[in-house]
């Protein structure tokens, strides 16, 4: 029952990092931008919906302020910043995107204050239910897993089945062409920029109830997203889902049995640390062997 459950909690995570991951790995492989301000919009988001659910206890408003936050305020800074750096080197990029994460990280202070808002899971989402004999799951979990499904299903029709995920793919191949036969590229980038930011917005209002909202989570989750990116291969959707879940799994799974394998070995004041740092490293040996076997990432774009 410890693997099934550890499984679960691995394809949650890794639902959570897909949403953060798709948007990331568009925004960075197909408009060129290393944007490091991408976990701040997860923030606002979180800090969003937790404040629309203090005020109406709609777990619904939250969702649609989490969404129109994060969106928002990623439409504002592709508009006001990044557009301007589209033609400049990536360190210029990552300059002015960590300068937004300290701006936003102090803005976010100064609205809401440090104390973190305590999100309450809604009621409709509240308990368990039997996943196997003598296992029960929490529903939030199983609604974040379902929701990262439905997630990877749109993306996937959206980028492969529409015209404006033509239009995306082709402007990534070759922009000035794409601009030559009438298509607004600005437009365009600037709504995969907004799309990027409301799938972070999506993902801060289901994570909310599970972990703590504060000031600076964007940063921490944002080291995994690269991670896997990376992994799965940049510009690349499903390359984005099988690393969200690869992480996901090798994550859960290490902080489980991790600290099981090395109490065999060690005395539980040495095994306990040892497996906490095994496991947070887990997710990097990962990503290395990867890049040895599949320098470019195991399902990268197609160009």
């Amino acid at each position: 029952m410890l693997l099934l459950e550890q499984l679960l909690n691995g394809l949650q995570f890794g639902a959570m990092l897909f949403m953060l991951a798709s948007g990331l790995t568009l925004i960075f492989g197909i408009m060129g931008v290393v944007n490091l301000t991408h976990g701040s919009f997860y923030m606002v988001g979180a800090y969003c919906a937790a404040l629309a659910l203090a005020h109406t206890g709609s777990f619904a408003v939250a969702v649609l302020a989490a969404l129109l936050s994060a969106g928002g305020y990623g439409l504002l800074v592709e508009w006001s910043v990044i557009r301007r750096l589209y033609q400049r080197d990536h360190l210029y990029q990552v300059l002015a995107t960590f300068g937004l994460i300290l701006f936003t990280n102090e803005a976010v202070t100064l609205m809401f204050g440090r104390q973190p808002p305590l999100v309450q899971t809604p009621a409709l989402l509240q308990g368990s239910v039997t996943v196997a004999p003598g296992l029960e799951y929490p529903v939030i979990r199983l609604a974040f897993i379902a929701v990262g499904a439905l997630v990877a299903i749109g993306l996937w029709l959206l980028v492969n089945r529409t015209r404006v995920g033509m239009l995306v793919r082709a402007g990534a191949d070759d922009r000035d062409m794409v601009s030559a036969l009438g298509v607004d590229i600005r437009r365009l980038y600037f709504f995969v920029f907004g799309l990027g930011a409301v799938l972070c917005g999506l993902a801060g209002v289901m994570a909310a109830p599970l972990l703590a909202v504060e000031i600076g989570m964007g940063e921490r989750i944002l080291i995994t997203t690269f991670v896997v990116i990376i992994i799965g291969g940049v510009g690349s959707v499903r390359g984005a889902l099988l690393g969200a879940l690869l992480v996901g799994m090798v994550d859960s799974l290490g902080r489980a049995f991790l600290p099981i394998a090395l109490d065999q070995f060690f005395s539980p004041e040495v095994a306990a640390p040892l497996a906490a740092g095994l496991a947070s490293a887990s997710i990097y040996v990962l990503m290395a062997a990867v890049l040895i076997v599949r320098p470019l990432g195991l399902l990268p774009a197609k160009r």
